[in-house]
């Protein structure tokens, strides 16, 4: 069974577009820089850390997040 991969492009654009930086969002939601990193390798993160991102940017969860679509 292949491993579940995730991308939080959208999310990365959507700081982009807000001119804010990943340092900042860290401070306003209290995501730790270890669950950044999770990130920035496509693992997995908890519903809670998505759901603060998403109140914070006053985004959907579907906004910051995909599954990535592996080609068999």
């Amino acid at each position: 069974m292949a491993e579940i991969r995730f991308s939080y492009n959208k999310l990365w654009k959507i700081l982009i577009d807000k001119r804010m930086t990943k340092k900042t969002l860290m401070e306003r939601t209290g995501v730790s820089k270890a669950t950044f990193a999770k990130m920035n390798k496509g693992d997995s993160v908890t519903l809670d850390v998505l759901a603060r991102l998403c109140k914070e940017l006053n985004v959907d969860i579907g906004d910051v997040v995909e599954i990535e679509k592996e080609l068999f």
